[in-house]
């Protein structure tokens, strides 16, 4: 198991954040026995098919070249003429081969990770001139690894490759007893044959390299759960930060809901514990809203503020828990307390009104028994 620098142990697989900071940093995982594989076989097979026509060119050009007239060996310009004509034929013949093999070392790499333009990958390090640094890596794991595998392919090739040539020596050694020119043919596609069955070989190291850089890429990035839970802060936000936010969110919300207070119509209490304004307008509402709630000492302001403001402070324990455990601060009452809210309303539009008022004891008023509490 991987551990980090301090020797906490890195058990947690990277977080979506951890891989795209490393892609960022141009770390991404990475074959290059894939590219091998690739390019070697796509040159094989161009080679095969392109390679007659290509070998036909040469021949061609190559008489071209070094069959000329006497007076063009002592004359600079005609002879700079056919070396330059020679360049050109070359350079057009070999032109899609090298246009091929290009394509292929810029297409295969992203076949594993993907396209990825890191300056931070380009910037020099100066740790890399650490002559000390450079000996701790040429002794490393990863370096012992690297080696391991450059004699485990040298091997495989060589042995791929004996195998093959003595499978065709007989026409290997047929070779002397053809005419030259159908020699040469020949010759060419037992090399190119040569090259793709050597190449084939390497597709088994590939197929061991590509999941290994996985694996590898993988291990490199995991994380340590203390490294997890402090990027989940950062994302998140500190728990501290995020509880006083909302605490100040809270102060704010309910200086608000005080100033509010002083609209109410009325206020029901417990009579210490619990405090509701209610206001109603019969002309613009349709059924009585709750300005602002609060128990003990929110309750305990509520009152203070609606004596200074002379507005009706109503007893009725009951209806002042049902509402607040059941009503919302800027919303409507429940339907189910209509009735409830509405006999208290009509007692202080008596009260207002200077009329005689009989009901003075709210505890009895027609309150649901599922929203009642003690």
């Amino acid at each position: 198991m991987a551990e980090n620098e301090d020797g906490s142990e890195k058990s947690e697989e990277p977080t979506e954040k951890k891989l795209r900071e490393a892609r960022e940093k141009g770390q991404i995982p990475r074959s290059r026995e894939l590219t091998t594989v690739l390019m070697t076989l796509s040159a094989g097979v161009f080679l095969l098919v392109y390679g007659s026509v290509m070998f036909s060119h040469i021949e061609v050009f190559t008489i071209q070249g070094l069959s000329f007239e006497r007076d063009v060996a002592f004359d600079e310009l005609k002879m700079w003429n056919v070396i330059e004509g020679m360049l050109l034929s070359s350079i057009f013949m070999i032109l899609p081969f090298m246009l091929v093999m290009a394509f292929i070392a810029i297409v295969s790499p992203l076949l594993l990770g993907g396209w990825s333009f890191s300056a931070k990958a380009m910037a020099p390090k100066l740790s890399k001139l650490n002559p000390v640094s450079g000996i701790k890596r040429m002794f490393s794991a990863k370096s012992l690894l690297e080696l391991f595998k450059a004699l485990a392919k040298f091997t495989l090739v060589i042995s791929i490759a004996t195998f093959f040539l003595y499978s065709v020596f007989s026409e290997v050694v047929g070779l002397a007893a053809e005419p030259l020119k159908q020699a040469l043919a020949h010759s060419g596609s037992v090399i190119i044959e040569a090259f793709i069955f050597v190449s084939l070989s390497l597709i088994i190291v590939a197929l061991i390299d590509v999941p290994f850089q996985l694996w590898d890429h993988n291990r490199q990035l995991k994380m340590t759960k203390q490294e997890v839970k402090e990027e989940y802060k950062q994302q998140e936000g500190n728990p501290e930060v995020k509880g006083r936010i909302r605490q100040i969110q809270r102060e704010m919300s309910q200086q608000r809901m005080m100033q509010k207070v002083p609209e109410a119509d009325v206020v029901v209490t417990n009579p210490t514990h619990y405090a509701v304004a209610l206001k109603y307008d019969p002309e613009s509402m349709q059924e009585p809203v709750v300005l602002a709630m609060g128990i003990d000492f929110m309750a305990s302001q509520i009152r203070t503020i609606a004596k200074e403001h002379d507005i009706p402070v109503v007893e009725a324990p009951p209806l002042a828990r049902a509402l607040y455990y059941n009503a919302e601060v800027d919303r409507a009452i429940p339907y189910d307390l209509f009735k409830a809210v509405a006999a208290i309303l009509a007692y202080v539009y008596q009260l207002k009104a200077g009329k005689p008022v009989n009901q003075t004891n709210f505890d009895n008023l027609p309150i649901p028994e599922e929203m009642k509490t003690e």
